[in-house]
């Protein structure tokens, strides 16, 4: 059951994040405008959890995705929401200063 709940938040097997990124992962960011301009990881792509729907061509489906947001709540449901439009492989990354720290 535990490892059931850290799949779904994307905290079950060690993900190598700097290493998807060095092979050309996107990191979507889908925290809210004003959220993203406060901060966030260099090169990634801002799309809202709310405008997801509306921006998936904004990403490519052939290339890994990495989520992340403030905490890896949103994130998880961006992931989700990607999952089942057809990207195959998507990653929560979580809360992005934490990916962040991870990346660099």
């Amino acid at each position: 059951m535990i490892g059931a709940i850290k799949n779904i938040f994307g905290f079950g097997k060690k993900v190598n994040f700097k290493e998807l990124i060095n092979q050309g992962a996107i990191i979507a960011d889908v925290r809210t405008k004003p959220e993203f301009k406060q901060g966030h990881i260099k090169k990634s792509i801002n799309i809202p959890l709310d405008n997801l729907h509306n921006e998936l061509e904004k990403l490519d489906k052939n290339k890994v995705v990495i989520t992340c947001c403030a905490s890896g709540i949103r994130s998880w449901f961006a992931k989700s929401r990607l999952k089942s439009n057809g990207f195959t492989e998507v990653y929560n990354g979580g809360g992005w200063m934490s990916l962040n720290n991870k990346i660099n």
